[in-house]
């Protein structure tokens, strides 16, 4: 007797059976399907400023950070200041801090820069200023430095929280914007660090956060993101 076939190019052949239980309206959908090489929810828009984009003060997510996703994106579209030569910031709140002054989160930071103009009479390669690192510091961390008031000055870029409901680990963050600065150069800045929310043996979620610039108000989009978990 013939050995019996089970499998087809090691799909069981009860599973290629299944296909024939569909309904036409079941292969329509699968036929309307469009393979774009993103997992679903990779990359999920949460929240945004766009109904207040001009003269505001300062932009902040109180909600939508959960556990939902382990990295969160934030996206800067064309950040221009009022006021001349000021840094773009943020700072947290924690989730035993939740509606507080974004002031108890401490901060360790690195800061690089690199700059040049249009006759190339500066560095292009990132260095460290350490002038912008924050040491256990508590007050906003700054992004990007530098951003003019002009029309044609302004700064765009994104940050990633990482793990930010971890209530075991300290959360890690990297930004990279793009700035013309206030004389007009093109800048790129670096910051990198961690957020120690609590003691070694605590370390609340993180669930609030707030970007701003160093001073005055300003015009731009700021867009919030959840990345899929692993």
């Amino acid at each position: 007797m013939a050995n019996e076939v089970k499998k087809f190019n090691t799909v069981a052949v009860t599973d290629i059976k299944n296909i024939n239980t569909q309904t036409d309206a079941n292969i329509k959908e699968l036929n309307a399907l469009e393979f774009t090489g993103v997992i679903p929810d990779a990359h999920t828009f949460i929240a945004d400023n766009s109904s207040d984009t001009t003269d505001i003060g300062y932009v902040e997510f109180t909600s939508g950070i959960t556990n939902t996703y382990d990295v969160y994106e934030f996206v800067f579209t064309n950040l221009n200041p009022e006021s001349d030569n000021v840094n773009l910031t943020f700072q947290v709140n924690s989730e035993d801090d939740e509606g507080g002054d974004y002031d108890l989160s401490p901060m360790t930071t690195t800061f690089a820069g690199a700059h040049h103009k249009e006759d190339d009479a500066a560095t292009s390669t990132p260095y460290y200023e350490t002038g912008f690192d924050q040491a256990q510091g508590t007050g906003f961390t700054i992004l990007a430095t530098y951003l003019g008031n002009a029309s044609d000055e302004s700064g765009s870029g994104s940050m990633l929280l990482y793990a930010p409901s971890s209530t075991t680990y300290v959360k890690h963050f990297w930004s990279r914007v793009h700035v013309v600065t206030n004389n007009e150069y093109s800048r790129d800045n670096y910051a990198s660090g961690y957020i120690n929310t609590g003691d070694p043996a605590d370390q609340p979620a993180i669930t609030q956060i707030r970007f701003k610039m160093s001073h005055g108000n300003f015009d731009g989009l700021i867009e919030m993101y959840g990345l899929a978990k692993a």
